[in-house]
C-alpha cells in the first residue's frame, strides 16, 4: 500500500501501518547513508538528526503531523518586558545513566551548540542571552520578537553536562572525534548498546524514559547499506525489516510481493544546484581559468534553461517528483505564490544567454554531487551533466559519499553542488537565514551557504522577518526575497524529493514529511 501526501506539509506528513501490538520485537533497518557522528551538535544534517532524535531530546518535538509539541519543555510562553520566550522544564526527568535534567543542562547544551565549533550554531543567530531563572525555567532572550523561534529549536538536543566535562567533550567535534561523537548519554526512548561506525549501530530501550513508550521494540539495529540493490535484496530475503529509500525503479518489484508494503510520499526537502558565487576563479576549468562566469546571472540562469526537468521526472523519477521553483514546496508557510515561475527548458535561450556573457562556445567546470546521500543523486547530476553538455556548459562531474561531500564544500572545493534542503522550522525563513544570507560566522547566519551568495537587501529582509508579526507585511518581504534570488539565480531549484520506504507487512511506523524516522512509533506485529 501507498500514500503520497497532500501539500499542507505541517498537517498532513504521518502515515502508519498495521495496528499495534503488545508483544516485544527487534527489529531491524537501514538506509544508505550512516550518521556520520552521534554527536547531535557536531553535524547539522538530516541522516544524523534524525538518528540522534531517537536517543536526544530538546525543549521541544515534532509529533507525527509535524506540529510542534512540549518534550523536555511542558511550556513556553513570551518573556514579559523583553523579547524572548521563558522556557519551563520537566521535572524528574533522568539521562540514561541516571544523572538528573535541569535547566544547567540547557544552559551547557546552549553553549555548547552555540560555539563555533558547533555546525548547529546558526539555530542561534537571534539569541541575545540565555538566563537561568531556576532548575527548572529557563530564559531564551531574543534581539527582536521571534514568533519561530520555538519551533527553530525542535532539532536543539541537551548533553547531560556533567557527563560531557568529564569525558572532555565539552565542546563538539565537527572535523575529528571526542567522546560524544561515539558514546552517548540522552533522555529520549533509545540508547546506544553498540556501534560499529559505517558497520552497524544497535540500539535498546532507555529504562528511564520519562514517557510512555508507543512501541514494542526491544532492540533495533541499524545497518547502512550503500547499495541499493544490496538494501532490496537484505528486504525482501527478511534480513531487515525496513529501508529507506527505496529505488523508484523498485517500487513495482515490492508491491508485487506478499508481505512487503511501500510507503510514498513527498518530503519537503527541495533538491537544488548550488554555485561558488564568491570564488573569482573556477577550479576545474581546462579553457576558462582567469574569471568565473558563474559570477554572471546570465550564465547561472542559462544552466537553468538547460535542464530539461519533465524528462529527468519521466526517465529518473517515473513522474514521482514536483518541480520547486523556490527553496521550499509549495504548502509550507512563506511559500510565494507570487513567484512560481522557474526558468523554462530552452536550451537555444541558454546558448543565448551564454553569447551575450561572453561564452558562445560555453566552457569547462566541475560538478560536485553525492551518491548516497539524495534519492538517484548520481543519476540525476549524470543527466544534468549531458544536459549542460548540450548547451556547451561542459561538466567534469565528481561523485562520492556523503560523509567526503560535506567537508569538500565547506572547503570551497567546487564549482557547482548538488544540495537537498528541508525547513527545520516548516517556513521559508529557514532556508533565508542558512543558504540565502551572506556568511556571517560572528552572527551565525549563512552556515550552508557553501558559495556564499551575497545580496544586502536579502541581509536585511531576515531580521525583519524574523520578527514581523503581520502576516501580509511578513509575507510581502519573503516575496521580495524569493523575486531578488530568482532574478539572481542563486540556486536552481529542481524538485521536490519523493518519499519512498518499504518495509514489510508486520510493521507499523509513521513516514513523515521531514523524512525523519522514529522508532518511538515502530511495532512489530
Amino acid at each position: 500500500m501507498g500514500r503520497t501526501f497532500g501539500k499542507s506539509f505541517v498537517l498532513g506528513g504521518a502515515l502508519s501501518l498495521a495496528a499495534i501490538s503488545v508483544q516485544a520485537e527487534t527489529f531491524n533497518w537501514a538506509s544508505t547513508t550512516d550518521p556520520q557522528t552521534m554527536d547531535p551538535h557536531a553535524v547539522n544534517s538530516a541522516p544524523v538528526l534524525s538518528f540522534l532524535n531517537n536517543i536526544y531530546e530538546g525543549l521541544v518535538r515534532r509529533g507525527k503531523d509535524m506540529s510542534i509539541e512540549p518534550s523536555l519543555a511542558t511550556s513556553w510562553e513570551p518573556l514579559e518586558g523583553e523579547n524572548g520566550w521563558r522556557f519551563n522544564l520537566r521535572e524528574g526527568v533522568t539521562f540514561a545513566d541516571g544523572s538528573a535534567f535541569t535547566a544547567a543542562d540547557v544552559m551547557f547544551s546552549y553553549e555548547r551548540a552555540s560555539n563555533e565549533a558547533a555546525d548547529v550554531r546558526s539555530w542561534f543567530a537571534p539569541v541575545t542571552d540565555v538566563r537561568v531563572v531556576d532548575d527548572f525555567t529557563i530564559d531564551f532572550v531574543t534581539s527582536a520578537p521571534n514568533p519561530l523561534f520555538p519551533s527553530s529549536i525542535a532539532n536543539f538536543m541537551i548533553l547531560d553536562s556533567d557527563w560531557a566535562t568529564a569525558n572532555d567533550a565539552a565542546l563538539p567535534a565537527r572535523d575529528a572525534e571526542n567522546f560524544a561523537t561515539l558514546n552517548v548519554n540522552g533522555t529520549g526512548p533509545f540508547t546506544v548498546a553498540s556501534r560499529d561506525p559505517g558497520v552497524k549501530t544497535v540500539l535498546t530501550p532507555n529504562a528511564s524514559w520519562w514517557d510512555t513508550a508507543e512501541h514494542n521494540v526491544t532492540e533495533a539495529t541499524f545497518t547502512p547499506i550503500g547499495n541499493s540493490a544490496t538494501g532490496l535484496a537484505a528486504l525482501l530475503s527478511g534480513d531487515i525489516d525496513f529501508i529507506q529509500p527505496i529505488p523508484l525503479q523498485d517500487v513495482a518489484q515490492v508491491e508485487s510481493r506478499d508481505g512487503f508494503s511501500v510507503l510514498e510520499g513527498e518530503e519537503t526537502r527541495v533538491i537544488m544546484f548550488g554555485f561558488g558565487h564568491e570564488h573569482d576563479t573556477l577550479l576545474y576549468s581546462t579553457d576558462v581559468t582567469d574569471v568565473n562566469p558563474f559570477q554572471d546571472p546570465r550564465v547561472r540562469m542559462a544552466a537553468g534553461h538547460a535542464l530539461d526537468m519533465a524528462s529527468i521526472d519521466r526517465v529518473l523519477f517515473r513522474g514521482k517528483i514536483e518541480t520547486a521553483n523556490q527553496l521550499v514546496p509549495a504548502g509550507i508557510s512563506g511559500y510565494s505564490d507570487a513567484n512560481e515561475n522557474r526558468p523554462d527548458y530552452d536550451p537555444e535561450r541558454a546558448k543565448e544567454l551564454l553569447a551575450e556573457a561572453g561564452y558562445p562556445d560555453g566552457f569547462t567546470f566541475g560538478l560536485k554531487c553525492t551518491n548516497d546521500r539524495y534519492i538517484n543523486d548520481e543519476a540525476l547530476c549524470r543527466a544534468a551533466a549531458s544536459m549542460f553538455a548540450a548547451v556547451g556548459l561542459n561538466a567534469e562531474l565528481s561523485t562520492g559519499p556523503v560523509r567526503d561531500y560535506w567537508p569538500q564544500l565547506r572547503e570551497d572545493d567546487f564549482d557547482m553542488y548538488l544540495l537537498g534542503w528541508s525547513p527545520g522550522t516548516f517556513d521559508m525563513e529557514h532556508p533565508i537565514r542558512f543558504l540565502l544570507h551572506s556568511q556571517d560566522d560572528e552572527a551565525k547566519l549563512g552556515s550552508w551557504n557553501f558559495g556564499n551568495y551575497s545580496n544586502a537587501r536579502v541581509d536585511e529582509l531576515l531580521p525583519l522577518i524574523q520578527q514581523e508579526i503581520d502576516a501580509d507585511a511578513r509575507q510581502a518581504m519573503i516575496d521580495e526575497v524569493v523575486q531578488i534570488t530568482q532574478d539572481e539565480v542563486a540556486y536552481i531549484p529542481l524538485y521536490t524529493q519523493p518519499l519512498i520506504w518499504a518495509s514489510k507487512d508486520n510493521i507499523d511506523l509513521t513516514q513523515r514529511a521531514d523524512n525523519f524516522f522514529m522508532l518511538r512509533w515502530v511495532t512489530v506485529n
